[in-house]
């Protein structure tokens, strides 16, 4: 046998054993219906009444159902200085076929469950000079490209409008969780553009087929959607389906 089938053979096992362990975990768990699960709060927002500092977070939890063994949905939250709330921002699927918008606000509660799924936050910024990324934000919701599209493979979806928001807003410094399926698609069908994170390059061929380099994400590949890489700074693996597994 060649030395290059020897290498496709590892790609391919690399690629397809943290899958197939993630269906196995998954399937091994009935799925809740959406109407039956948690949607509350998880109480990890700051409280309003005693953070008057602007804060911007950024949640991730996994998807509702088969999708959650793939993929997280994401949103961000948003709370001005001195103001009494939050508001939230995401894109949905529900109702987009029948003329509903994608991206939705404060549809739910800010830090609350996904589907049963307890949410994680990926950012946290907080302090004076965050007012002026929350105006920066709120421009980049404006002008995200597909505010009426929804596709869950490869694209456009939650995790792209995300992701829309981050390379807009380099400063708020979003690296985007490996499982964020959908967060490659670039807009327009360009092939080129900066990594969420704002410190690198990526190349993308309609979210299917990739690469990226940056200082916070590491090297990526991108293979039909699913994320296989390394993180050295932080000492990380990042695997399809399984997610990011490292020591920080």
């Amino acid at each position: 046998m060649s030395r290059r089938w020897i290498v496709l053979g590892i790609l391919i096992a690399v690629v397809t054993a943290p899958v197939l362990w993630s269906v196995g975990m998954g399937f091994a768990n009935p799925f809740q219906h959406w109407s039956e699960a948690r949607w509350d709060s998880a109480g990890l927002a700051p409280d309003p009444a005693t953070t008057p500092e602007p804060v911007v977070q950024v949640y991730a939890a996994r998807a509702w159902g088969w999708k959650g063994i793939f993929a997280v949905h994401t949103w961000i939250v948003v709370k001005r200085e001195g103001a009494a709330r939050y508001d939230r921002y995401e894109v949905v699927g529900w109702g987009v076929r029948h003329g509903r918008p994608a991206v939705r606000k404060d549809m739910r509660a800010i830090d609350g469950y996904w589907a049963g799924n307890p949410p994680r936050i990926v950012v946290d910024r907080r302090g004076p000079e965050v007012g002026a990324l929350i105006e920066r934000i709120e421009g980049a919701i404006a002008t995200y490209p597909y505010p009426d599209q929804y596709r869950s493979w490869p694209g456009p979806n939650s995790n792209t409008f995300i992701a829309h928001i981050a390379r807009s807003v380099p400063e708020l410094g979003l690296e985007l969780p490996p499982t964020a399926i959908g967060k490659d698609f670039l807009a327009n069908g360009n092939l080129f553009a900066p990594t969420p994170s704002g410190t690198g390059y990526q190349m993308s061929l309609f979210g299917l087929l990739g690469l990226s380099l940056g200082r916070d994400e590491g090297l990526e590949l991108n293979l039909l959607g699913l994320t296989l890489g390394i993180d050295p700074l932080d000492v990380a693996i990042k695997l399809p389906a399984v997610g990011r597994i490292g020591m920080f």
